[in-house]
């Protein structure tokens, strides 16, 4: 409902101004910035009702009168947020602390409302990463309706701007809060008997794959949640594999009551090769054929020689390259540098070498010239080329008599 043609916001000077109820308590708000123009009257005392003596909102919370009412508003925002996420009291004190002096430093006092209300976000996120409280960007974003890249920058933009030492977040915190929201611990309508796992043991399983994740640069300079929910999916199949090998990704985060998101797919193919490959390694599992639905069932024994499997991994194709490679120098020391010596090629059925993903898939750039071409100083430079270098008119007048010379098949004398 509109405030009235002639009341105007006093911080933005708009006129349309609404009516919020705030507590139960009637205020006139601007529609545009959030400033609220007219505060709700209450009682406080019985004294007060007896002589019908009305109290502000302002006085009767005790805020400071100094404050203006957008930063009450951000302190308020900052408190109910803290409250929602349950976090201990002091982190609310500190949160607070950090919001008044962001609002009050000369970068931020003048940003736009919407960056204001990430703002809050941002501030109860460094305390709690202070705190080594696990909680991630998403969570808060998804409670204030925010945009992750515009929550992202300006959480940087406070680190820096306020000097503040921010450590990162934990894998193996981050590991166990995201597992403690699934729903797979006890049975419901929605999860049968048979899909209900141990939280202990999933979570120390999945902490096992992502750490074998990061072992074999699969988190490096990712998005940690694609990861952990590859690792968990894997992790509650490998648990009880007899009915749940058939469980697909999609159904699995339905079941746990968690979003799917879309990179897990190929984080779960990644580590069931990294898995293959340890499986390589050990002769009772090599003679069993395996492939990614079997090497589920395995995952168990694998895991609790990771870092055997792993190593002898990285030993083999070390193995492999000095081989080629001194073959080769063999080749050019025998006088077969003069021949074409074949490229030797990986047989298509030998799984891929343990190298990062940006190695085994480089990035397909364009090339402007051929790889092999080289720049030595005898090349022939064209006349219009010669040209795009000439600045001053001495110059441009001794090139014209070259020139004229080479065309006259003389060679006349050019002045330095």
């Amino acid at each position: 409902m509109s405030g009235g043609g002639r009341s105007r916001c006093p911080d933005c000077g708009c006129a349309e101004l609404v009516e919020d109820s705030h507590y139960a308590q009637s205020q006139l708000v601007c529609a545009d910035c959030g400033c609220v123009v007219s505060e709700g009257l209450l009682t406080t005392t019985f004294a007060d009702e007896g002589h019908l003596q009305e109290v502000t909102y302002s006085r009767s919370t005790g805020e400071s009168e100094q404050v203006s009412r957008s930063q009450q508003r951000g302190l308020r925002r900052v408190r109910d947020l803290c409250r929602v996420l349950q976090l201990p009291s002091t982190f609310e004190d500190t949160a607070v602390s950090y919001y008044q002096r962001a609002f009050q430093h000369p970068g931020l006092h003048a940003a736009r409302l919407q960056k204001k209300e990430v703002l809050v976000g941002c501030c109860v996120l460094v305390t709690c990463r202070q705190h080594n409280w696990p909680l991630t960007m998403g969570t808060i974003c998804a409670l204030l309706y925010a945009n992750l890249e515009l929550f992202s920058g300006t959480y940087l933009q406070i680190v820096k701007v306020l000097g503040l030492d921010v450590p990162a977040l934990s894998l193996a915190d981050l590991v166990k809060t995201y597992c403690s929201s699934f729903k797979l611990f006890q049975a419901s309508p929605s999860v049968s008997v048979k899909f209900v796992e141990d939280k202990e043991k999933m979570v120390s399983r999945t902490l096992q794959l992502v750490e074998l994740a990061s072992e074999t640069w699969l988190v490096t300079g990712r998005h940690p949640v694609p990861v952990i929910t590859a690792a968990a999916y894997l992790a509650w199949r490998s648990l009880q594999p007899g009915g749940r090998l058939t469980c697909s990704l999609s159904r699995f985060c339905k079941l746990a009551g968690v979003d799917l998101p879309h990179p897990a797919y190929l984080r779960v193919q990644e580590l069931l090769d990294i898995l293959l490959r340890m499986a390589g390694q050990l002769a009772w599992l090599r003679i069993l054929n395996l492939d990614k639905q079997t090497v589920v069932k395995h995952i168990g024994d694998l895991l609790q020689h990771r870092c055997i499997l792993l190593r002898q991994a990285f030993r083999d194709e070390a193995e492999e390259e000095e081989g080629d490679e001194q073959q080769q120098e063999e080749g050019e020391e025998a006088g077969s540098s003069t021949l074409e010596m074949p490229e030797k090629k990986r047989p298509a059925s030998s799984p891929p070498p343990l190298l990062p993903p940006c190695m085994l898939r480089p990035p397909k750039r364009p090339c402007p010239t051929p790889a092999d071409s080289r720049v030595t100083g005898e090349e022939d430079i064209s006349d219009s080329e010669i040209e795009q270098y000439l600045r001053t008119p001495r110059e441009i007048k001794d090139f014209q008599r070259a020139q004229a010379a080479s065309q006259a098949g003389t060679s006349a004398p050019i002045t330095s």
